[in-house]
């Protein structure tokens, strides 16, 4: 056991005793959220680390050579089986100890690099050796664990959902607070990168007559349109529909990423269509082993309206631009007809840019709007009756509650002003140089063109909650991916169609200063 090794250790003075070390026992408050360690968890946590690193050093002790670190898998799994029973503020202490105290050791890295400096001198051989040492000392230790964490079984799954529990922490507080823990979520996310590259994972349709454990997680996974009862999924992975998911041999029965396609004539411009309750008896679905025959006729489009990660600690790794691409030529391999592919995206975010727009204005008290014309603010006040309020007021209050939707009139009113503020945002928001809205800015570089943007395409509370109903298509020409991507990450050139840019042209017409007489 790890503790025998430590003990004698300590016992022989190697190792300080707990009460020779002055940051020992103090007590350990955790990001910032006000929850601590108990003094006996602490104690614990740091014991657990201290045995793991004097078991890494034995390994190569005495060697004489340059060797990786390695412990015993016996010695792996129980610092996994430690850290699974550990709380959510013992976890947030044992990832800080272990990101700090498991780093890379800056003394030997400058010294390195003067060895790399002097070797330029000595010949190749020599420059090539410590070039080789310099990269094998920039390797933090804890990135060492990680690998041999990774070896073991269920240990990618492990270190999956200890990454979920980084994120967790960070998003919890400023990430410069603890430069330590982010430089370590940085390196795990680098590692699973390569352990889930997409020539890795396996490609797997589902369908009702999959394991049940899988559609189970299936539903609970689906992030973008909840699936409501089983009913709803049998209908998600039924005729006209298909679900692929990535799988990985570390991983067999968990779904990497999910994506979720509808079989149609033409490209969707709702979602309600596609996912919405039929006018069926609910049972009837469900005890039907049988659906209507697909019309290859009848399939001559791909919709992609829901693409998710159903692993948070693979945040940051790329597969769903893969996912998307191997999907299509499976498609095409099953129905050789197919020949329009698009997505059916959500626009998280818009509403809340919206109101942040509408508040600035608010704030700052300007005369004429740059969002909506005087015309539209106007009618705002017609409709409602508030003259004793800022139309602008009015508006960012019946948008917050969504009561706007509520009213036929006001729907109407809205759909000018909320299409060509909705293209701005998808088109013209920026962030570094690139699309703003996370799910524009994922389809884009994969090479899409932002196609069609539609009015009520979600009236779900969701929907109009998130984007005030709006959707957008994302459409894939699979000869143009490539040129389209490699513009738009290069050149940040966003491909679009006439109906959006003709929606930036009204944008910048409705905020242009009308002209000034000379009379």
């Amino acid at each position: 056991m790890i503790s025998r090794t430590f003990n004698a250790l300590q016992a022989s003075g190697q190792i300080l005793q707990a009460s020779a070390c002055s940051t020992f026992l103090r007590p350990f408050v955790s990001c910032t959220s006000g929850l601590s360690c108990s003094a006996q968890q602490h104690e614990r946590i740091h014991n657990t680390l201290e045995e793991v690193r004097v078991a890494m050093m034995e390994s190569v002790a005495g060697t004489g050579k340059e060797l990786v670190p390695s412990l015993p898998e016996s010695h792996t799994k129980e610092i996994c089986g430690f850290y699974n029973g550990l709380d959510f503020p013992g976890r947030c202490e044992f990832l800080s100890v272990l990101a700090k105290d498991f780093n890379v050791d800056h003394e030997v890295i400058l010294k390195a690099s003067e060895n790399l400096h002097m070797a330029h001198e000595k010949g190749e051989g020599a420059l090539l050796q410590a070039e080789s040492r310099l990269r094998q000392v920039l390797q933090p230790q804890y990135g060492k664990l990680f690998a041999q964490i990774g070896r073991i079984q269920s240990g990618m799954k492990f270190l999956v959902d200890m990454r979920k529990d980084m994120l967790d922490i960070l998003s919890s507080q400023s990430q410069h607070d603890n430069p330590h823990l982010k430089a370590m979520n940085s390196t795990l996310r680098e590692m699973l990168s390569h352990w889930f590259s997409a020539g890795l994972m396996n490609l797997l349709r589902i369908t009702w007559y999959s394991s049940c454990d899988i559609l189970q997680k299936i539903s609970e996974y689906e992030a973008v349109h909840p699936v409501r009862n089983w009913a709803d999924l049998k209908r998600r992975v039924g005729p006209y529909r298909r679900c692929f998911v990535y799988t990985h041999n570390s991983m067999p029965r968990e779904p990497v990423m999910v994506l979720h396609t509808a079989l149609t004539e033409e490209i969707s411009n709702s979602i309600q269509s596609i996912v919405r309750s039929r006018s069926v008896d609910e049972s009837e679905v469900v005890n039907s082993m049988d659906g209507p025959v697909e019309d290859p006729e009848k399939t001559s489009t791909a919709i992609f309206y829901s693409i998710s990660s159903s692993q948070k600690g693979l945040q940051g790794v790329d597969l769903g631009n893969y996912l998307i691409k191997q999907v299509v030529k499976e498609l095409i391999k099953e129905f050789p007809k197919m020949h329009q592919f698009s997505s059916l995206s959500p626009i998280p975010g818009f509403r809340e840019w919206l109101l942040g727009e509408i508040h600035k204005e608010l704030k700052d008290d300007h005369s004429k709007s740059k969002l909506f014309t005087n015309t539209e603010l106007k009618s705002v006040t017609e409709i409602y009756q508030r003259s004793d309020r800022q139309p602008l007021d009015v508006l960012r209050k019946l948008l917050l509650t969504n009561d706007w939707m509520q009213s036929t009139n006001m729907v109407s009113l809205l759909e000018g002003p909320l299409m060509r503020l909705c293209a701005r945002y998808l088109y013209l928001e920026k962030r570094r140089g690139y699309a703003l809205n996370p799910v524009a800015n994922f389809h884009l570089r994969n090479g899409a063109v932002m196609w069609r943007i539609n009015w009520q395409g979600d009236i779900s509370p969701r929907g109009v909650t998130s984007s005030c109903g709006i959707m957008v298509n994302y459409r894939y020409f699979l000869e143009n991916t490539d040129f389209n991507s490699r513009r738009y990450v290069e050149d940040h050139h966003i491909e679009a169609s006439p109906q959006v840019l003709d929606l930036i042209t009204q944008f910048k017409m409705s905020t242009a200063s009308p002209p000034t007489s000379n009379l």
